[in-house]
Parts: structure tokens; sequence; C-alpha cells
């Protein structure tokens, strides 16, 4: 999920799996799957960036997980 402000100021939590495409109009367009949109004031770079560490968050979890007590 990002975290990201709208122009007026307000927070928008939107889940970065769903990000279809981003638009520079010039502000920051995110246009999700369903059309829906969010116009916010991050930059392309930083919404990039915020969605790069999302994913590697979420890879670095699932390489600390492992299975204790495995039995065949």
């Amino acid at each position: 999920m990002l975290k990201l402000k709208k122009l007026n100021g307000t927070t928008v939590v939107i889940n970065c799996d769903q990000i279809l495409a981003i638009e520079l109009i010039p502000e920051t367009k995110i246009i999700m799957m369903n059309h829906d949109f969010y116009i916010v004031q991050e930059s392309v770079d930083v919404v990039m960036q915020k969605v790069i560490e999302y994913h590697a968050k979420i890879l670095d979890v699932g390489r600390t997980i492992t299975i204790s007590d495995y039995r065949q």
C-alpha cells in the first residue's frame, strides 16, 4: 500500500498492485485498474520509488519466513 497526498493535502492510501498507469499532466495522475484515478502531490519518480520499496519489503518478509516444524 502506498501513502500519498492529494493536491488538497488529504492523505490517500492506494493498493500499488492495482495501478494501471501513471501520467504526468503536469501533476501526477495515478490511474487504477478500475479506471478511477488519483491526482497526487508526489512526483512520478517518488511514486515509483515507493512502489519499489513496498515490493522490496514484501519480498524481504517472504525471505524471513521459514518452516521450522516440517514433517513428512
